[in-house]
Formats: structure tokens, sequence, C-alpha cells
């Protein structure tokens, strides 16, 4: 059986889903498998919104929700009222996973006694690491991408074939992950980096990470893009933009964009 029979076949077993659908690639085509081979009744996509969450992936997650006609709820989650995740340590995705886990677990609850919690979790993030991933095994969250052998080239690949706008969609990740370890959290913070990303994305370029490190920001886009920043007239704009949000100095990493950038520091 191929990978998206394997997956369709895992879904099929589980009965009913609640699915931790953040409307990036991968939860947006875990969630359109699960609308195909369950009845829409025993699948309820949920939405975390936070501050570390930005408005423009909530209206692509609604959008892409109503467009395929299943249930949708979103819910808030309170991860800076954590002071384990504010202290930012090198597990913090854990404490922001916990939270979310916990609260969806709340719903499969009164979801009907068959509804099993599922994210979006491909075969490729086992490969960096995922401290989020010992609130799954706590809290029995199942990974269906991952039990099928499904990486992320195979999730776009079988996203264009089902016609879905979001297989070339950029990866997105919680804002959070653009602060090095051990750096306080606080909503400002996140606020500068999101406006810092919006602005860069609206110059023309689609894969962006704007690390913070104080007075620095270091700005990663995709190795193509970085010919972009050869043009004086571009390169003014986004300093002046970045001046403008209280950084001091701003540098482009000449390694170009890649997930997880700053878990190179714990290898």
């Amino acid at each position: 059986m191929d990978k998206l029979g394997r997956l369709k076949r895992i879904l099929k077993r589980l009965g009913g889903v609640v699915v931790a659908f953040s409307g990036g690639v991968d939860s947006s085509f875990l969630l359109k498998v699960a609308g195909d081979v369950l009845p829409r009744k025993n699948v309820l996509a949920v939405t975390a919104v936070s501050d570390t969450y930005t408005p423009s992936e909530l209206a692509c997650a609604k959008k892409f929700a109503r467009a395929l006609g299943v249930r949708h709820r979103i819910i808030f989650t309170a991860e800076l009222e954590d002071k384990n995740f504010i202290k930012n340590p090198v597990d913090r995705c854990y404490y922001c996973k916990k939270e979310l886990f916990g609260k969806l677990k709340g719903l499969a609850g009164r979801n009907g006694a068959r509804a099993v919690v599922v994210d979006a979790s491909n075969l490729d993030d086992k490969k960096d690491y995922r401290p989020g991933s010992r609130a799954k095994e706590e809290l029995g969250v199942r990974s269906p991408l991952q039990e099928a052998g499904i990486g992320k080239n195979d999730i776009r690949r079988f996203s264009r074939k089902l016609g879905l706008g979001t297989w070339d969609m950029p990866s997105m990740a919680c804002l959070a992950s653009r602060i090095p370890y051990g750096e306080e959290i606080g909503r400002a913070t996140l606020k500068k980096i999101a406006k810092a990303e919006e602005f860069i994305k609206r110059s023309g370029i689609k894969q962006v990470r704007v690390r913070y490190h104080n007075d620095v920001a270091r700005i990663e886009v995709e190795k193509k893009d970085i010919k972009r920043f050869s043009s004086k007239i571009f390169c003014d704009r986004i300093i002046k933009y970045m001046k403008f949000l209280g950084f001091c100095y701003v540098t482009l990493d000449l390694e170009g964009y890649r997930t997880g950038s700053l878990n190179e520091v714990l290898e």
C-alpha cells in the first residue's frame, strides 16, 4: 500500500479526530484527507490563537476550513502565562504543546468517545530537535503522517495532486522559534518579529525568518532570494523599517533559511 493509502487506513481506524490545525501545509493536508475518509461529523479542526500565532495565519486557516466544509473551532492558548515558557528553556516547545494538547484533549472528550487528538508532525520532523513530542506522548496525541511514513516532500506532492492551494505555501512556525534559548519571551518582542516578517513578505519574499538577537535582526531567506539584497534600494527599504521597529543592526544570514536554525547551538 502506498503512503497516502496508509494514511487513509490509519485515519479510518481512528474513527473520529480532533485535528490540531494551524492552516499550514502539513495540517491542511491532514485535515483534507481526514475530511475525505471520515464522516464530517467525526472531524473537528481546532486552531489555537495566541501571541505566537499571526493574524494572517489565522485568516488562512479559516479560509481553508471553510472551503473544505469541515467544522472549525478557534480556541485561545495561554503560553505567555506559563513562566516556564516565558523563560525560553531549550525544551520551551514542550510547555507550549502541553498547553495546546491539553485543551484539545478536553475538546476531544466532548466531541465523542472515539475522537482522537491528532497533529500534523511529519516524518522529517524527527530529524530536528522537537521537545514538544514529549507532550504528545504524555497526552496520547497521534501523528498519522509520521505513522504513514509521510515527509514534507510527500505532503507537497500529495497536496498538489489533491488540488490544494497550500501545496507550495512557505513553512510556518511559532513566532517564539525566532528567539534564542534563554532569552525571555514577551508580547512586544513577538509582535516586533511578526511585523518585521510581514514587511519582508510584502516586499516579495515568500519564505523568511527574522531571528531576534536583541538589537540585531538576523534575516533568513531562501538562497535564491539572497540576490535580492544586492539592490541598494531594496536593502534601504528593509533597513529603514527594521530600525523603525527598534532594531539597531540588520543582518542577512548567508546560509539562508533553514528549519530550526536556533537549534544549531545545541549541536
